[in-house]
């Protein structure tokens, strides 16, 4: 868990970083003139195209970015639209590489303790809360309070808070999204309905309770959250908590262990392939202290250069089961503070450790890099 949160706001640009024992854990930008992840748009549909199996999709225009939707989502009647149409969508994926922004009409409204979901029904506990009275109470309570008003999600942060509170949620949220369609009904596509928040009080109420300061550069920042945590005001917050040479280190391919040993990372736009080498300075009998420690680093690695989608790592030595199932094990431990759905899915037949972690928003190198003009993304130039 995080205990210090760095925020460093210029212009439209917000970096927020989350440190734990002085170590960067998360990082990431956010910049309010882009398609953000949970932002709702009124868009207008451009495009209406065919998919496999007789299945329809639309690219759909929300203000000079053109977002990709499926006609068929869980728990709603397939769309059936023509171009030139407004529709109302959430994003659901930031752009990445070359492939467009993803965006659903399955709405999602989050507050600390509650998602409402529009068009959902019942109510679902987060499978983190394990006390089983506490989930009963809280089931309860919300499903009380539900009515005709669509699907809720009792979040983990929930389990901590008072009845009061999660009442006080659901109604502002089925405010929220009443506003929300208010403004549909009275515009014209493309336009932005509602944008997420910067993801700053996300990463607050994940780490409540473990948090000794948040250090920030905005005055207006600063006083928002100055009654709830110990906020300390810095011009380069960033710099003095040496933020940017930690990011500079998670864009390296190469990263040492203290053992010795080395991992290496490569980004491709089909997964991202971690090795992990003894560097030849290995006693014999050493390979599980290096794999143990490369699960550690790996986990972080994944979080913290936010790593998504197909994620294949090489171990070293003996690519079986009993040799690895404690470092899968130190893995898995590392991710369950994850932000973001990852899932350990085992060993491959070749011996490889799959990972698979959902996209939500794009790598930081995705969003800190370009590719070189010279070797075009080879890392290599002729001779």
């Amino acid at each position: 868990m995080l205990d210090v949160i760095v925020v460093e706001e210029k212009n439209d640009l917000k970096k927020i970083a989350g440190l734990q024992n002085g170590i960067l854990r998360e990082v990431f930008f956010y910049d309010e003139k882009k398609i953000n992840e949970g932002n709702i748009y009124l868009g207008r549909i451009v495009k209406k195209i065919a998919t496999a199996n007789g299945k329809k999709s639309y690219f759909v225009n929300v203000g000079g970015n053109e977002v990709f939707i499926n006609a068929q989502e869980k728990e709603l009647e397939d769309l059936e639209a023509n171009e030139g149409q407004d529709i109302v969508l959430q994003i659901s994926q930031e752009s990445h590489a070359e492939k467009n922004a993803k965006g659903v009409r399955f709405l999602q409204l989050a507050s600390d303790n509650m998602v409402f979901c529009p068009y959902g029904e019942g109510v679902n506990i987060s499978q983190k809360i394990t006390d089983e009275a506490k989930c009963e109470n809280l089931y309860d309570l919300v499903n009380e309070q539900v009515g005709e008003s669509g699907g809720w999600i009792v979040r983990t942060h929930a389990a901590d808070a008072c009845a009061d509170d999660i009442i006080k949620d659901m109604a502002e949220l089925k405010n929220l999204f009443a506003d929300i369609m208010s403004k549909a009904k009275n515009a014209k596509g493309p336009t932005l309905l509602y944008a997420r928040a910067n993801g700053l009080e996300e990463m607050i109420a994940r780490n409540k309770g473990y948090l000794t300061k948040l250090v920030v550069n905005n005055h207006l920042t600063e006083q928002k959250w100055q009654e709830m945590l110990d906020v300390e005001y810095d011009a380069e917050p960033f710099k003095k908590y040496g933020i940017e040479e930690q990011i500079d280190e998670a864009l390296q391919k190469e990263i040492k262990l203290p053992c010795g040993g080395r991992i290496f990372i490569e980004e491709t736009r089909a997964l991202t392939a971690i090795d992990v080498d003894s560097g030849g300075s290995l006693e014999q009998g050493s390979l599980g202290r290096l794999n143990n420690e490369a699960a550690t680093e790996i986990a972080r690695q994944i979080i913290l250069r936010n790593l998504s989608g197909k994620i294949v790592i090489d171990f070293a030595g003996f690519a079986e089961f009993k040799f690895l199932k404690n470092t899968m094990e130190i893995l898995e431990q590392g991710l369950r503070s994850d932000f973001a759905k990852s899932r350990v899915l085992g060993l491959t037949r070749a011996g490889n450790v799959e990972v698979l972690r959902s996209r939500r928003h794009p790598s930081l190198s995705a969003v800190l890099m370009t590719e070189c003009e010279i070797c075009q993304g080879l890392g290599m130039v002729m001779k």
